[in-house]
């Protein structure tokens, strides 16, 4: 296990000093629990890139020729809106 130093307001360090008492546990033990809960969560939370990358595979396959005919699809012939005038 590697040591560390680190400085807590007074504040905080009674009421860990509280909870350890509470729990029947030393500071230290508390600590080391309340940081292993907060690194945790950290990792579970998903950055916006994870979060577009997941959606678009989620999201269905467009047409093959999407990227030549954007605008058709857009604005044009092949566009739901054209489709609907029918």
């Amino acid at each position: 296990m590697l040591r560390t130093q680190i400085y807590l307001p007074e504040d905080l360090l009674l009421e860990l000093k509280f909870l350890s008492q509470k729990e029947d546990k030393p500071t230290a033990k508390v600590i080391r629990e309340i940081l292993n809960d907060g690194v945790r969560r950290k990792k579970k939370k998903k950055n916006a890139g994870t979060t577009l990358l997941e959606l678009s595979k989620l999201a269905a396959h467009g047409p093959g020729d999407l990227s030549t005919n954007l605008f058709d699809y857009l604005y044009g012939k092949k566009s739901d809106y054209a489709r609907r005038k029918k």
